[in-house]
């Protein structure tokens, strides 16, 4: 009560100097709009979208959204036989395939898709073999279908984006 009755004394003090004491929190910035296009992923462009909303869903500084028409994409996305891969060119910017050896050996294609976006937000591969790990990538059984990033991944995520610093361009592929 005598912490209220001093504060509000020294407010009344400065309102009456003149000076403006009154802060509020600092508007919360609109989290960068990364375009993906998946036109190429052939049969996995609905999984590509799930595993773009499951990031939508999971961070704040950051939103994968489909690339509209006469916009060039942030990331591109692509099909093929080989293992589910993602090369880097920037934090943001690159192109992961959907790779249909993982799919056919059991992966489960919302944690691979979720895991390759991952790559483009910043995050390395770590091999805990954990389920809960969504960057444990093709070390978690085959049986993981955990398609969510952990509370670890999810705020490397929001502290990438919280800034425009860059990263340096990698190559990350699946290890069968």
């Amino acid at each position: 009560m005598l912490l209220r009755r001093l504060a509000a004394a020294v407010f009344a003090v400065l309102a009456v100097a003149g000076v403006q004491a009154v802060t509020t929190a600092p508007a919360a910035a609109a989290p960068r709009i990364l375009y993906y296009d998946a036109s190429q992923a052939q049969e996995f462009r609905a999984v590509v979208a799930q595993g773009a909303q499951i990031w939508n869903n999971s961070v704040t500084n950051v939103r994968l959204e489909p690339v509209p028409s006469g916009r060039t994409p942030n990331i591109r996305v692509y099909a093929d036989n080989g293992w589910p891969r993602a090369y880097t060119q920037s934090l943001g910017n690159g192109y992961w395939y959907m790779g249909r050896q993982a799919v056919n050996q059991g992966y489960y294609q919302p944690r691979i898709a979720a895991h390759e976006f991952g790559h483009l937000l910043g995050l390395p591969d770590r091999r805990t073999g954990l389920c809960t790990d969504l960057m444990s990538g093709s070390s978690a059984p085959v049986s993981c279908t955990n398609p969510n990033p952990n509370s670890t991944e999810r705020a490397t995520v929001n502290r990438n984006f919280a800034t425009a610093a860059a990263t340096e361009a990698r190559v990350f592929t699946w290890a069968g």
